[in-house]
């Protein structure tokens, strides 16, 4: 597997965790579905389950229930977790990787449509 014109070396890791790629993913699609979000991060469904149930208790996204549908609200003004960044808000990160996908909003709870 080569990326950018670089090949494959050791063992392949990433930049982002997967909590991360759902959030991110979460802002994109507030009403996609669990399986929607676990085929775009590449994780299984039941990973991509886990992973929502710990950013809601957390206090980092919001479920909502509108019918038989799921939406998520992401509250971009919480911290990250790791006490060396714990003095910065996820907004950066968010904006990082949606910026491009719709404007962004004026309040630092998120709700983008898809």
């Amino acid at each position: 597997m080569e990326h950018a014109g670089q090949p494959q070396t050791g063992r392949p890791w990433t930049f982002l965790t997967n909590h991360a790629r759902v959030l991110i993913e979460v802002t994109r699609h507030p009403n996609a579905r669990l399986r929607e979000i676990a085929a775009v991060t590449g994780i299984t469904e039941r990973a991509v389950q886990a992973i929502v149930t710990d950013l809601e208790n957390a206090g980092y996204i919001t479920r909502t229930r509108l019918g038989r549908r799921t939406h998520y609200s992401v509250d971009a003004s919480r911290p990250f977790r790791h006490p060396a960044d714990a003095d910065r808000h996820i907004e950066g990160l968010i904006a990082l990787f949606t910026e491009h996908d719709a404007p962004a909003a004026s309040s630092p709870e998120r709700e983008l449509t898809p």
